[in-house]
């Protein structure tokens, strides 16, 4: 059975460095930092006090505000990022035909927000349940993409994944083999993460999975610096306009690149750490380029998971030296949470975004607050603290989860 091209249409972004596509990239490109101090609530006994918040947001200048008030945050988010990314692509929506047109977005934890409150009241009342009629709908996960499906009446698949902070990249993975099969024509496709609050923050401080740079929050997340002692915590969405090509080409809509080849692999090393010489992070960029059917020289630039962790950025990067050997060296290799911190169940569609810009413009974005190379990860061109100029045909997206969950994305230019 032959199947079908997969296309990107449009784009969307809400981030800690800008509230759309343009900001986002402009900032990326400009090593902004996303870190500050934590407003959402008193750090006074946290470990970690500073995070990456999206800044400047208010919904009810963007959607009803009696919509908004029916969504946890994270929905919010979603639903933003797709109005965007929808208005980009150029699609027309009544003339679609909307049993054609699916959503499939990604959340690691979903409305913890809501849940979060809800609670807070339960016990400020003594126990008392004085629930809001939509805590449910705002808590339950899959509303993110049932929302935006209900808003434009987008009847095809409908569906969240849950993947810790791969799910995003799952979410495009699940898109691309919808439309590659027939089922659909359109998959509105990303996802959303908020969960800076009390229990996010204060169950990864247990772990000791997050920076304690408090002093220094703005240059804490630093991917591959001998330095680094853990991830800074982002959020914000991301959504892609997913397309079979032939629908697009009917339509005459603007194609920022093919998702060309998708790697999906479970790492049984441990329930948190990945295998120390990176054997799933391998395998899942090597069944990616096969899948894409380019040979590793054809890639160009990786945009790492990496997220400022001890364990993570090193297996990562001895997968791309056993993987690409000699080649490794010829690629550009940046980690885009230096920026955005890592925005957990959001980060894989927000670094697909960054990874098809850098791929189109030829303008690849800096790993910032690098200063000293971990002596044990191999001399790579990180793109240290400053944008540069290369222009590749073929990029790697890479996304890894609690879990083992590792997926791999390869973007390639569509001529």
């Amino acid at each position: 059975m032959k199947v079908k091209k997969v296309v990107i249409t449009g784009l969307g972004a809400l981030t800690p460095i800008g509230n759309t596509v343009p900001e986002y990239w402009n900032n990326l490109l400009k090593g902004v930092s996303g870190a500050n101090p934590i407003t959402y609530f008193d750090t006074e006994n946290y470990k970690t006090k500073f995070a990456c918040e999206v800044k400047n947001f208010d919904p009810g200048n963007l959607i009803d505000r009696k919509v908004a008030r029916s969504m946890d945050r994270c929905g919010q988010y979603a639903f933003i990022t797709a109005l965007e990314a929808i208005k980009d692509s150029g699609l027309e929506i009544e003339k679609l035909n909307k049993q054609r047109v699916g959503v499939i977005l990604g959340t690691a934890i979903g409305g913890i927000g809501s849940i979060l409150e809800a609670l807070n009241m339960l016990y400020e009342n003594g126990g008392i349940p004085k629930f809001s009629p939509f805590l449910l709908t705002r808590s339950l996960g899959d509303m993110i993409s049932g929302n935006i499906a209900l808003h434009y009446g987008f009847s095809g698949t409908n569906c969240v994944v849950t993947s810790a902070c791969a799910s995003s990249a799952n979410a495009l993975v699940d898109a691309y083999h919808a439309i590659q099969l027939g089922k659909v024509d359109i998959v509105i496709s990303g996802g959303a993460e908020a969960c800076i609050n009390q229990l996010a923050i204060g169950g990864f401080n247990a772990m000791n999975a997050l920076s304690t740079r408090n002093d220094e929050f703005k240059t804490a997340s630093r991917p591959f610096d001998v330095t680094r002692d853990g991830f800074v915590m982002g959020e914000g969405s991301g959504t892609l306009v997913l397309e079979d090509y032939e629908h697009a080409k009917a339509r005459g809509a603007k194609i920022y690149a093919e998702l060309a080849g998708v790697g999906l692999v479970t790492d049984t090393h441990h329930i948190t750490a990945p295998h120390p010489e990176g054997e799933a992070a391998k395998s899942a960029m090597k069944i990616a380029i096969d899948d894409a059917k380019l040979n590793i020289t054809d890639i160009g630039h990786i945009n790492t998971h990496g997220t400022s962790t001890p364990l993570g950025d090193l297996s990562e990067c001895i997968a791309i030296q056993d993987l690409f050997g000699t080649h490794a060296y010829n690629l550009s290799i940046n980690a885009t949470k230096s920026m955005t911190g890592h925005m957990l169940g959001a980060a894989g569609a927000v670094e697909a975004i960054a990874t098809i810009l850098a791929l189109s413009t030829g303008k690849v974005p800096p790993t910032i607050n690098l200063k000293e190379k971990d002596p044990e990860i191999p001399d790579f061109n990180f793109v240290p603290n400053h944008a540069i100029e290369q222009h590749f045909n073929a990029a790697i997206s890479n996304s890894f989860g609690f879990g083992g969950h590792n997926a791999s994305l390869v973007f390639s230019k569509f001529d």
